[in-house]
C-alpha cells in the first residue's frame, strides 16, 4: 500500500524527534513521526534529569509527558509503525514498514543508538540469513527453523509471529531480566526459549548454526529484534562513523534530503543536545524543500 507523499518523515520519537517534528510543523510542512506510545525508552528509564534547561530536577516520566502535552497540543501524532528499511529513489525516500510503505521528500533520522556491540557474524550475514524484520522476512521460513535475539519486549510478538510458519522456533531473550520462567513471557508453548547468550552466528554462504557458550543450535534464519537497527542496515549507503550517522554542522547526512540527530550522530548522549539537533535538522530539510519548490518553478 502507498500512502501519500510526506514533506517530511521523521523516524523516532525522543527529544530528537519530536523537536523537529514540532519545528517542521510550525513551518506547515506535512509530516508523519514515527515511533513508540513511549516516545523513548531511555528517557521514560531516567530517574532524575538536572540539565534540561527549564526543568530542574525533573523525572524522565515527568518529562514525556510534557512532550506529550506539546505534540498533542500541535495535533502531531505519532505512527507507532516500525520502520524496517528506507530507500533513497532520486526525488523522494520510500520508508518500508513490513509490506507498508511510505514515500516522503525528505527524511530526519533520530533514532537513537545501539549501545551493545553486535553479535559476531551478525553483519556478516546480514541478508544472508540474519534480519532485522520478521514481518518482512518471515515467508522465507515456512516450514524453517528460525532464532529470534530478542532485545526488548515487543521481540516476543515477532517470535510468535514467525513460529505460525516456522518448523521450529527458538527465543533468546537479552534484555534485562531475562533469564526467568516461561511465566515472564509472553511466548507460544511451542517455542524453546534459550536463557543463555549467543556468542557467534555461523555459516557458509548463508546462517546454518548460532552458537553458545556450551552448545550449538540448528538454524536456517536468525532474527535480531531490538529498538533500533543500526544505519547501515535502515538506510543503505549512508555513511558512519561507528554505530554514528556521518553529519554536517547542518545534521546533512552522506545522502541528500536525508538529515539526521541525536544520539544516533554522536556524543554527548544528552536531551538537550538532541532537541537542538532536533531543530537544526526540521530548519534545513525545510530549506532544502524550499530550494526544490524554486528549481521547479524556474524549470516550469
Amino acid at each position: 500500500m502507498v500512502y501519500m507523499r510526506y514533506d517530511i518523515a521523521i523516524v523516532g520519537s525522543g527529544p530528537a524527534g519530536l523537536s523537529a517534528a514540532i519545528n517542521a510543523k510550525i513551518r506547515n510542512k506535512n509530516i508523519i513521526v514515527f515511533g513508540t506510545e513511549n516516545l523513548s525508552n531511555k528517557l521514560v528509564k531516567a530517574p532524575s534529569i538536572d540539565n534540561y534547561l527549564g526543568f530542574h530536577d525533573i523525572s524522565g516520566d515527568d518529562l514525556k509527558d510534557k512532550f506529550k502535552e506539546h505534540i498533542k497540543n500541535m495535533d502531531i501524532e505519532i505512527s507507532q509503525k516500525k520502520i524496517n528499511n528506507i530507500y533513497a529513489m532520486g526525488d523522494y525516500f520510500a520508508l518500508m514498514s513490513g509490506d507498508e510503505m511510505y514515500e516522503s521528500t525528505t527524511v530526519i533520522l533520530a533514532t537513537g543508538v545501539e549501545y551493545g556491540k553486535p553479535i559476531k557474524g551478525e553483519e556478516e550475514f546480514l541478508g544472508k540469513g540474519v534480519g532485522y524484520c520478521a514481518t518482512c522476512d518471515a515467508p522465507l521460513y515456512r516450514d524453517k527453523k528460525v532464532a529470534v535475539i530478542g532485545y526488548n519486549k515487543e521481540s516476543e510478538e515477532e517470535a510468535n509471529f514467525l513460529n505460525e510458519i516456522a518448523s521450529k522456533t527458538y527465543f533468546i531473550p537479552m534484555y534485562k531480566n531475562e533469564k526467568l520462567m516461561r511465566s515472564s513471557h509472553d511466548l507460544d508453548s511451542s517455542i524453546e526459549v534459550i536463557n543463555d547468550r549467543p556468542l557467534q552466528i555461523h555459516g557458509e554462504n548463508l546462517v546454518n548454526k548460532v552458537a553458545f557458550k556450551g552448545k550449538e543450535i540448528d538454524v536456517d534464519g536468525v532474527f535480531v529484534i531490538k529498538d533500533s537497527a543500526s544505519p547501515k542496515s535502515l538506510v543503505p549507503g549512508i555513511e558512519t562513523d561507528g554505530p554514528h550517522i556521518k553529519v554536517d554542522l547542518n545534521m546533512k547526512t552522506s545522502i541528500d534530503g536525508c538529515f539526521a540527530a541525536g544520539d544516533c550522530v554522536g556524543k554527548p548522549y544528552a536531551y538537550i543536545k538532541s532537541a537542538g539537533q532536533g531543530y537544526i535538522a526540521a530548519l534545513n530539510a525545510v530549506s532544502y524543500l524550499d530550494k526544490l519548490k524554486i528549481e521547479a518553478k524556474k524549470n516550469q
